[in-house]
Protein backbone atom coordinates (compact mmCIF):
# COMPACT_ATOMS: atom_id res chain seq x y z
CA UNK A 1 0.00 0.00 0.00
CA UNK A 2 1.01 3.43 -1.01
CA UNK A 3 2.05 6.20 1.59
CA UNK A 4 -0.91 8.16 0.09
CA UNK A 5 -3.35 5.03 1.19
CA UNK A 6 -1.89 4.97 4.90
CA UNK A 7 -3.82 8.43 5.04
CA UNK A 8 -6.24 8.86 7.45
CA UNK A 9 -9.79 7.82 6.47
CA UNK A 10 -12.54 10.75 5.85
CA UNK A 11 -15.59 10.53 6.70
CA UNK A 12 -18.88 12.01 5.23
CA UNK A 13 -22.28 11.75 6.26
CA UNK A 14 -24.69 10.63 4.10
CA UNK A 15 -28.25 12.51 4.80
CA UNK A 16 -31.48 13.93 2.64
CA UNK A 17 -33.72 16.30 3.71
CA UNK A 18 -36.85 14.02 3.54
CA UNK A 19 -38.29 11.38 5.75
CA UNK A 20 -37.10 8.31 4.18
CA UNK A 21 -33.91 7.91 2.81
CA UNK A 22 -32.14 4.90 1.99
CA UNK A 23 -32.90 2.64 4.90
CA UNK A 24 -37.25 2.71 4.26
CA UNK A 25 -39.54 2.87 7.21
CA UNK A 26 -37.17 4.06 10.01
CA UNK A 27 -39.07 7.04 9.90
CA UNK A 28 -41.38 5.24 12.03
CA UNK A 29 -39.37 4.35 14.72
CA UNK A 30 -39.23 6.18 18.21
CA UNK A 31 -35.50 6.73 17.57
CA UNK A 32 -36.18 8.38 13.77
CA UNK A 33 -35.37 12.54 13.95
CA UNK A 34 -35.61 12.40 10.27
CA UNK A 35 -39.66 12.23 11.18
CA UNK A 36 -38.74 15.91 11.50
CA UNK A 37 -36.88 16.65 8.37
CA UNK A 38 -38.93 19.96 8.03
CA UNK A 39 -37.20 21.53 11.16
CA UNK A 40 -34.09 23.41 11.04
CA UNK A 41 -33.19 22.63 14.51
CA UNK A 42 -33.06 19.14 13.55
CA UNK A 43 -29.91 19.67 10.65
CA UNK A 44 -28.15 21.94 12.81
CA UNK A 45 -28.19 20.02 15.47
CA UNK A 46 -26.77 17.60 13.78
CA UNK A 47 -24.22 19.79 11.82
CA UNK A 48 -22.36 20.73 15.21
CA UNK A 49 -23.12 17.05 16.60
CA UNK A 50 -21.10 15.84 12.93
CA UNK A 51 -18.56 18.66 13.58
CA UNK A 52 -17.48 18.04 17.28
CA UNK A 53 -17.35 14.46 16.58
CA UNK A 54 -14.63 15.05 13.64
CA UNK A 55 -16.94 14.25 10.51
CA UNK A 56 -15.23 15.50 7.15
CA UNK A 57 -18.45 16.44 5.57
CA UNK A 58 -22.10 16.80 5.32
CA UNK A 59 -23.30 15.18 2.55
CA UNK A 60 -27.42 16.02 1.29
CA UNK A 61 -28.61 13.65 -1.44
CA UNK A 62 -31.55 15.26 -3.38
CA UNK A 63 -34.20 14.22 -6.16
CA UNK A 64 -36.39 17.04 -8.19
CA UNK A 65 -39.10 14.43 -9.17
CA UNK A 66 -40.69 11.11 -8.10
CA UNK A 67 -39.13 7.53 -8.74
CA UNK A 68 -40.76 5.68 -11.40
CA UNK A 69 -44.23 3.75 -10.33
CA UNK A 70 -44.43 1.05 -7.93
CA UNK A 71 -47.66 -1.54 -8.92
CA UNK A 72 -48.78 0.72 -11.16
CA UNK A 73 -48.41 4.42 -9.89
CA UNK A 74 -46.46 6.73 -7.31
CA UNK A 75 -48.88 6.77 -4.62
CA UNK A 76 -46.69 3.82 -2.32
CA UNK A 77 -43.89 6.13 -2.31
CA UNK A 78 -45.64 9.09 -1.15
CA UNK A 79 -47.37 6.80 1.67
CA UNK A 80 -43.68 5.62 2.61
CA UNK A 81 -42.44 8.85 2.30
CA UNK A 82 -39.68 7.81 0.05
CA UNK A 83 -37.92 10.84 -0.79
CA UNK A 84 -41.44 12.74 -0.75
CA UNK A 85 -42.12 15.17 0.26
CA UNK A 86 -38.34 16.65 0.14
CA UNK A 87 -36.91 20.29 0.65
CA UNK A 88 -34.07 21.93 -1.32
CA UNK A 89 -31.00 21.21 0.31
CA UNK A 90 -28.80 24.02 -1.05
CA UNK A 91 -31.43 26.19 1.55
CA UNK A 92 -30.49 24.11 4.51
CA UNK A 93 -26.45 24.50 3.76
CA UNK A 94 -26.45 28.40 4.48
CA UNK A 95 -28.05 27.99 7.74
CA UNK A 96 -25.51 25.20 8.59
CA UNK A 97 -22.53 27.54 7.56
CA UNK A 98 -23.05 29.79 9.94
CA UNK A 99 -23.26 27.00 12.68
CA UNK A 100 -20.06 25.58 11.79
CA UNK A 101 -16.77 26.24 11.29
CA UNK A 102 -14.77 23.10 9.75
CA UNK A 103 -17.51 20.70 8.19
CA UNK A 104 -17.61 20.43 4.85
CA UNK A 105 -21.07 21.06 3.18
CA UNK A 106 -22.16 18.88 0.00
CA UNK A 107 -25.21 19.39 -1.65
CA UNK A 108 -26.37 16.93 -4.98
CA UNK A 109 -27.66 19.38 -7.85
CA UNK A 110 -28.09 18.28 -11.89
CA UNK A 111 -27.97 20.61 -15.21
CA UNK A 112 -31.43 20.07 -15.69
CA UNK A 113 -32.46 22.19 -12.28
CA UNK A 114 -31.01 25.76 -13.05
CA UNK A 115 -29.16 27.44 -16.33
CA UNK A 116 -25.35 27.06 -15.48
CA UNK A 117 -25.10 31.36 -14.58
CA UNK A 118 -27.41 31.29 -11.59
CA UNK A 119 -26.37 28.54 -10.48
CA UNK A 120 -22.70 29.48 -10.44
CA UNK A 121 -23.56 32.53 -8.22
CA UNK A 122 -25.33 30.74 -6.20
CA UNK A 123 -22.86 28.16 -5.40
CA UNK A 124 -20.24 30.88 -4.87
CA UNK A 125 -22.02 33.03 -2.56
CA UNK A 126 -22.53 29.83 -0.02
CA UNK A 127 -18.68 28.94 -1.06
CA UNK A 128 -18.09 32.47 0.04
CA UNK A 129 -20.63 32.57 2.94
CA UNK A 130 -18.94 29.16 4.56
CA UNK A 131 -15.73 30.42 4.28
CA UNK A 132 -14.80 27.82 1.28
CA UNK A 133 -16.85 24.19 2.46
CA UNK A 134 -18.65 24.24 0.01
CA UNK A 135 -19.42 20.50 -2.35
CA UNK A 136 -21.21 19.65 -5.24
CA UNK A 137 -22.83 16.23 -5.95
CA UNK A 138 -22.87 16.49 -10.19
CA UNK A 139 -25.49 14.74 -11.09
CA UNK A 140 -27.06 14.09 -14.29
CA UNK A 141 -30.77 13.05 -13.31
CA UNK A 142 -32.12 9.37 -14.12
CA UNK A 143 -35.45 10.16 -12.82
CA UNK A 144 -37.84 10.61 -15.89
CA UNK A 145 -40.33 12.75 -13.91
CA UNK A 146 -38.00 15.16 -12.92
CA UNK A 147 -36.78 16.00 -16.44
CA UNK A 148 -40.51 16.50 -17.00
CA UNK A 149 -40.18 18.67 -14.28
CA UNK A 150 -38.16 20.60 -16.08
CA UNK A 151 -39.97 21.10 -19.33
CA UNK A 152 -38.81 18.47 -21.08
CA UNK A 153 -40.84 15.59 -22.84
CA UNK A 154 -38.63 13.00 -21.51
CA UNK A 155 -35.57 11.89 -20.51
CA UNK A 156 -31.92 11.97 -21.88
CA UNK A 157 -30.21 8.94 -22.79
CA UNK A 158 -27.63 7.34 -20.32
CA UNK A 159 -24.67 8.63 -22.10
CA UNK A 160 -26.60 11.88 -23.40
CA UNK A 161 -26.70 13.06 -19.90
CA UNK A 162 -23.45 12.86 -19.42
CA UNK A 163 -22.28 15.17 -23.09
CA UNK A 164 -24.75 17.47 -21.45
CA UNK A 165 -23.15 17.19 -18.00
CA UNK A 166 -19.37 17.98 -19.51
CA UNK A 167 -21.69 21.03 -21.15
CA UNK A 168 -22.67 22.43 -18.28
CA UNK A 169 -20.11 21.85 -16.10
CA UNK A 170 -17.86 23.64 -18.85
CA UNK A 171 -19.62 26.62 -18.53
CA UNK A 172 -18.98 26.90 -14.89
CA UNK A 173 -15.46 26.50 -14.74
CA UNK A 174 -15.48 29.12 -17.19
CA UNK A 175 -17.26 31.67 -14.66
CA UNK A 176 -15.37 30.27 -11.57
CA UNK A 177 -11.75 30.19 -13.03
CA UNK A 178 -11.67 32.39 -15.62
CA UNK A 179 -14.29 35.53 -15.43
CA UNK A 180 -12.35 37.24 -12.72
CA UNK A 181 -8.17 37.34 -12.20
CA UNK A 182 -6.74 36.71 -9.32
CA UNK A 183 -5.83 40.35 -8.28
CA UNK A 184 -9.44 42.03 -10.09
CA UNK A 185 -10.98 42.72 -6.34
CA UNK A 186 -9.21 45.80 -4.99
CA UNK A 187 -11.31 46.86 -2.11
CA UNK A 188 -9.32 50.53 -2.11
CA UNK A 189 -10.44 52.99 0.23
CA UNK A 190 -7.94 55.07 -0.88
CA UNK A 191 -8.00 54.98 -4.58
CA UNK A 192 -11.95 54.46 -4.37
CA UNK A 193 -11.90 51.86 -6.78
CA UNK A 194 -13.55 48.46 -5.42
CA UNK A 195 -12.72 46.08 -8.36
CA UNK A 196 -10.61 46.49 -11.60
CA UNK A 197 -12.99 46.22 -14.67
CA UNK A 198 -9.39 45.24 -16.73
CA UNK A 199 -9.44 41.67 -14.81
CA UNK A 200 -12.72 41.23 -14.81
CA UNK A 201 -13.48 39.42 -18.34
CA UNK A 202 -16.65 38.23 -20.64
CA UNK A 203 -16.73 34.52 -21.07
CA UNK A 204 -19.15 34.47 -24.22
CA UNK A 205 -19.56 30.65 -24.59
CA UNK A 206 -22.05 29.22 -26.87
CA UNK A 207 -22.22 25.90 -27.35
CA UNK A 208 -25.15 23.57 -28.11
CA UNK A 209 -27.70 24.15 -25.27
CA UNK A 210 -26.00 27.41 -23.61
CA UNK A 211 -25.12 31.20 -24.53
CA UNK A 212 -23.84 32.15 -21.40
CA UNK A 213 -22.10 36.02 -22.08
CA UNK A 214 -21.00 37.22 -18.61
CA UNK A 215 -18.80 38.30 -17.14
CA UNK A 216 -19.73 36.51 -13.91
CA UNK A 217 -21.06 38.71 -10.35
CA UNK A 218 -19.55 37.05 -7.91
CA UNK A 219 -15.97 37.62 -7.48
CA UNK A 220 -13.51 34.70 -6.25
CA UNK A 221 -14.56 33.05 -3.72
CA UNK A 222 -12.07 31.21 -0.97
CA UNK A 223 -12.05 27.84 -3.48
CA UNK A 224 -13.34 29.24 -6.95
CA UNK A 225 -14.73 26.34 -7.73
CA UNK A 226 -16.57 24.19 -5.17
CA UNK A 227 -14.92 20.69 -4.49
CA UNK A 228 -16.65 18.34 -6.69
CA UNK A 229 -17.98 15.12 -5.92
CA UNK A 230 -20.13 12.31 -8.48
CA UNK A 231 -21.90 9.10 -7.87
CA UNK A 232 -22.03 6.88 -10.95
CA UNK A 233 -20.18 3.56 -11.61
CA UNK A 234 -21.56 2.80 -15.36
CA UNK A 235 -18.76 3.70 -18.03
CA UNK A 236 -20.00 7.15 -19.50
CA UNK A 237 -20.14 7.82 -15.37
CA UNK A 238 -16.54 6.92 -14.23
CA UNK A 239 -14.98 8.66 -17.49
CA UNK A 240 -17.17 11.71 -16.46
CA UNK A 241 -15.73 11.38 -12.86
CA UNK A 242 -12.21 10.46 -14.27
CA UNK A 243 -12.03 13.94 -16.09
CA UNK A 244 -14.15 16.23 -13.65
CA UNK A 245 -14.64 14.75 -10.02
CA UNK A 246 -12.41 15.35 -6.91
CA UNK A 247 -14.18 12.53 -5.13
CA UNK A 248 -16.27 9.50 -6.13
CA UNK A 249 -18.99 7.87 -4.32
CA UNK A 250 -18.77 4.27 -4.55
CA UNK A 251 -20.99 1.39 -3.39
CA UNK A 252 -18.78 -1.96 -4.13
CA UNK A 253 -20.22 -4.96 -2.15
CA UNK A 254 -16.81 -5.68 -0.71
CA UNK A 255 -13.37 -4.75 -0.71
CA UNK A 256 -12.36 -6.63 -3.48
CA UNK A 257 -14.89 -5.51 -6.06
CA UNK A 258 -13.77 -1.81 -4.89
CA UNK A 259 -9.93 -2.87 -5.38
CA UNK A 260 -10.97 -3.33 -9.09
CA UNK A 261 -13.18 -0.29 -9.65
CA UNK A 262 -10.92 1.86 -7.85
CA UNK A 263 -7.87 1.05 -9.44
CA UNK A 264 -9.46 0.95 -13.09
CA UNK A 265 -10.76 4.08 -12.58
CA UNK A 266 -7.71 5.44 -11.48
CA UNK A 267 -6.45 4.41 -14.73
CA UNK A 268 -9.07 6.77 -16.39
CA UNK A 269 -7.99 9.47 -14.41
CA UNK A 270 -4.56 9.08 -16.01
CA UNK A 271 -5.61 9.34 -19.35
CA UNK A 272 -6.91 12.34 -18.82
CA UNK A 273 -3.55 14.22 -17.98
CA UNK A 274 -4.42 13.80 -14.06
CA UNK A 275 -2.43 12.36 -11.11
CA UNK A 276 -4.60 9.29 -9.90
CA UNK A 277 -4.43 10.34 -6.76
CA UNK A 278 -6.50 13.28 -8.10
CA UNK A 279 -9.66 10.92 -7.22
CA UNK A 280 -10.32 10.21 -4.24
CA UNK A 281 -13.04 7.13 -3.36
CA UNK A 282 -15.91 7.39 -0.72
CA UNK A 283 -17.20 3.84 -0.11
CA UNK A 284 -20.83 3.93 1.33
CA UNK A 285 -21.44 1.86 4.31
CA UNK A 286 -23.53 1.50 7.26
CA UNK A 287 -23.08 0.21 10.59
CA UNK A 288 -24.33 -1.54 12.96
CA UNK A 289 -22.66 -1.12 16.59
CA UNK A 290 -22.44 -3.67 20.07
CA UNK A 291 -20.23 -3.70 22.94
CA UNK A 292 -19.80 -7.46 21.64
CA UNK A 293 -20.84 -9.26 18.28
CA UNK A 294 -23.70 -11.06 19.76
CA UNK A 295 -25.31 -7.68 20.77
CA UNK A 296 -24.47 -6.22 17.27
CA UNK A 297 -26.12 -9.17 15.67
CA UNK A 298 -29.09 -8.98 17.85
CA UNK A 299 -29.47 -4.94 17.05
CA UNK A 300 -29.17 -5.72 13.14
CA UNK A 301 -31.90 -8.13 13.79
CA UNK A 302 -34.26 -5.42 15.26
CA UNK A 303 -33.05 -3.41 12.58
CA UNK A 304 -34.27 -6.45 9.84
CA UNK A 305 -37.35 -5.80 11.56
CA UNK A 306 -38.01 -2.72 11.04
CA UNK A 307 -37.13 -2.17 7.49
CA UNK A 308 -39.66 -1.31 4.58
CA UNK A 309 -38.78 -4.15 2.31
CA UNK A 310 -41.17 -3.10 -0.24
CA UNK A 311 -39.60 0.17 -0.25
CA UNK A 312 -36.14 -1.43 -0.60
CA UNK A 313 -37.67 -2.72 -3.90
CA UNK A 314 -39.12 0.62 -5.36
CA UNK A 315 -36.53 2.38 -4.32
CA UNK A 316 -34.36 0.47 -6.60
CA UNK A 317 -36.77 -0.23 -9.45
CA UNK A 318 -37.91 3.49 -9.25
CA UNK A 319 -33.86 4.53 -9.54
CA UNK A 320 -34.01 2.65 -13.27
CA UNK A 321 -37.76 3.62 -14.25
CA UNK A 322 -39.06 0.18 -14.05
CA UNK A 323 -41.76 -1.02 -11.75
CA UNK A 324 -40.60 -3.73 -10.04
CA UNK A 325 -44.14 -4.72 -8.37
CA UNK A 326 -44.97 -6.38 -11.63
CA UNK A 327 -42.15 -9.06 -11.35
CA UNK A 328 -42.18 -12.62 -9.01
CA UNK A 329 -39.30 -11.90 -6.39
CA UNK A 330 -37.12 -15.25 -8.35
CA UNK A 331 -37.27 -12.91 -11.53
CA UNK A 332 -33.66 -12.75 -13.09
CA UNK A 333 -32.64 -8.81 -13.06
CA UNK A 334 -31.12 -9.25 -16.99
CA UNK A 335 -34.98 -8.70 -17.95
CA UNK A 336 -34.65 -5.63 -17.08
CA UNK A 337 -33.73 -2.88 -19.44
CA UNK A 338 -33.40 0.99 -18.57
CA UNK A 339 -31.86 3.64 -19.43
CA UNK A 340 -31.97 4.85 -15.74
CA UNK A 341 -29.16 4.62 -13.12
CA UNK A 342 -27.31 1.94 -14.23
CA UNK A 343 -24.85 1.76 -11.60
CA UNK A 344 -27.62 -0.01 -9.15
CA UNK A 345 -27.49 -3.16 -11.77
CA UNK A 346 -24.12 -3.31 -11.72
CA UNK A 347 -23.60 -2.98 -8.23
CA UNK A 348 -25.96 -6.42 -8.05
CA UNK A 349 -24.41 -8.01 -10.87
CA UNK A 350 -21.16 -7.62 -8.74
CA UNK A 351 -22.61 -8.64 -5.15
CA UNK A 352 -24.65 -11.79 -6.73
CA UNK A 353 -20.64 -13.52 -7.11
CA UNK A 354 -21.23 -14.19 -11.14
CA UNK A 355 -24.63 -15.32 -11.24
CA UNK A 356 -27.06 -13.61 -12.20
CA UNK A 357 -29.28 -12.10 -9.39
CA UNK A 358 -32.54 -11.50 -8.88
CA UNK A 359 -35.13 -9.06 -7.25
CA UNK A 360 -35.30 -11.02 -4.38
CA UNK A 361 -31.59 -10.52 -3.72
CA UNK A 362 -32.11 -6.46 -3.99
CA UNK A 363 -33.37 -6.73 -0.68
CA UNK A 364 -30.74 -9.11 0.90
CA UNK A 365 -27.86 -7.57 -1.10
CA UNK A 366 -28.66 -3.71 -1.12
CA UNK A 367 -29.81 -3.66 2.76
CA UNK A 368 -26.76 -6.21 3.90
CA UNK A 369 -23.77 -6.31 1.38
CA UNK A 370 -22.34 -2.72 2.68
CA UNK A 371 -23.63 -3.30 6.44
CA UNK A 372 -20.79 -3.43 8.73
CA UNK A 373 -22.05 -5.38 12.19
CA UNK A 374 -19.79 -5.90 15.10
CA UNK A 375 -18.17 -4.28 17.85
CA UNK A 376 -15.79 -1.35 17.33
CA UNK A 377 -12.77 -3.15 16.86
CA UNK A 378 -14.45 -5.43 14.64
CA UNK A 379 -15.34 -2.04 12.53
CA UNK A 380 -12.24 -0.54 12.65
CA UNK A 381 -10.84 -4.03 11.26
CA UNK A 382 -13.27 -3.48 8.35
CA UNK A 383 -12.29 -0.06 7.90
CA UNK A 384 -8.77 -1.52 7.30
CA UNK A 385 -9.56 -3.48 4.68
CA UNK A 386 -11.54 -0.77 2.91
CA UNK A 387 -8.65 1.29 3.05
CA UNK A 388 -6.42 -1.11 1.64
CA UNK A 389 -8.30 -1.86 -1.14
CA UNK A 390 -7.73 1.88 -1.67
CA UNK A 391 -11.22 3.73 -0.36
CA UNK A 392 -9.87 7.08 1.14
CA UNK A 393 -13.31 7.25 2.57
CA UNK A 394 -16.45 6.34 4.25
CA UNK A 395 -19.78 7.69 3.27
CA UNK A 396 -21.86 6.75 6.49
CA UNK A 397 -25.43 5.85 5.52
CA UNK A 398 -28.14 6.16 8.61
CA UNK A 399 -30.71 4.72 9.40
CA UNK A 400 -32.00 7.04 11.94
CA UNK A 401 -31.14 10.59 12.71
CA UNK A 402 -29.13 11.64 14.89
CA UNK A 403 -28.82 8.00 16.52
CA UNK A 404 -26.55 6.39 13.85
CA UNK A 405 -24.10 9.00 13.78
CA UNK A 406 -24.16 9.58 17.73
CA UNK A 407 -22.67 6.00 17.95
CA UNK A 408 -20.70 5.81 15.39
CA UNK A 409 -19.11 8.91 16.65
CA UNK A 410 -18.87 7.94 20.66
CA UNK A 411 -17.93 4.43 20.42
CA UNK A 412 -15.97 4.07 16.78
CA UNK A 413 -14.29 6.87 15.82
CA UNK A 414 -12.17 6.57 18.76
CA UNK A 415 -11.21 3.56 18.22
CA UNK A 416 -10.31 4.36 14.08
CA UNK A 417 -8.07 7.17 15.84
CA UNK A 418 -6.19 5.18 17.72
CA UNK A 419 -5.29 2.81 14.84
CA UNK A 420 -4.57 5.81 11.99
CA UNK A 421 -7.88 5.33 10.52
CA UNK A 422 -9.84 8.95 11.50
CA UNK A 423 -7.53 12.09 11.90
CA UNK A 424 -7.25 13.51 15.41
CA UNK A 425 -8.26 16.91 14.67
CA UNK A 426 -9.17 19.38 11.63
CA UNK A 427 -6.53 20.97 9.37
CA UNK A 428 -7.30 24.82 8.69
CA UNK A 429 -8.57 26.37 5.22
CA UNK A 430 -11.00 25.48 2.81
CA UNK A 431 -12.64 22.20 2.71
CA UNK A 432 -10.36 21.50 -0.74
CA UNK A 433 -7.53 22.72 1.71
CA UNK A 434 -8.48 20.19 4.25
CA UNK A 435 -8.94 17.02 1.81
CA UNK A 436 -6.10 18.03 -0.75
CA UNK A 437 -3.92 20.88 0.81
CA UNK A 438 -4.62 23.25 -1.57
CA UNK A 439 -7.48 25.76 -1.72
CA UNK A 440 -7.86 25.65 -5.62
CA UNK A 441 -8.57 22.89 -8.26
CA UNK A 442 -4.95 21.45 -9.32
CA UNK A 443 -3.82 23.04 -12.41
CA UNK A 444 -4.13 19.21 -13.60
CA UNK A 445 -7.92 19.48 -13.86
CA UNK A 446 -9.51 20.75 -17.05
CA UNK A 447 -10.83 23.55 -15.50
CA UNK A 448 -7.47 25.04 -14.81
CA UNK A 449 -7.21 26.24 -18.33
CA UNK A 450 -9.87 28.87 -18.38
CA UNK A 451 -7.26 30.75 -16.01
CA UNK A 452 -6.57 33.52 -17.73
CA UNK A 453 -8.01 32.24 -20.92
CA UNK A 454 -9.90 35.47 -21.53
CA UNK A 455 -7.63 38.34 -21.13
CA UNK A 456 -7.51 40.31 -24.26
CA UNK A 457 -5.46 39.51 -26.34
CA UNK A 458 -2.99 42.48 -26.20
CA UNK A 459 -2.56 41.67 -22.53
CA UNK A 460 -1.28 38.06 -23.53
CA UNK A 461 1.10 38.90 -25.95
Amino acid sequence: MSAARRRPLSFSAFVMNTASHITHGLWRDPAGGQIDFNSLDLWVDLAKQLEAGGFDVIFFADVVGVYGGYRGGWAHHAELGLQIPSNDPLVILSALASHTEHLGLAFTAGPIQEPPFNFARRVATLDHASNGRIAWNIVTSVLENAWRNFGHDSRLAHDSRYQLAEEYVDVLYKLWEGSWEDDALRADRASGIYADPSKIHKINHVSDNYRVEGPFLVSPSPQRTPLLFQAGSSPAGRNFAARNAEAQFIVSPDPDNARKLIDDTRGLVAGHGRNPDDLRFFQGLSFVIGSSEAEARAKEAELEEKIDVDGMIAHFGGSLGVDLGEYEPDTPIDVIHTEGGQSGLAWLRESAGGRTPTLEDVVRLRAKNTRVVGTPEQIADALWRWRDAGVDGINVVNSTIPGSYTEFIEYVLPVLRERGLARKRYEPGTLRAKLFGSDRLSARHPAARYRGAFRPAAALS
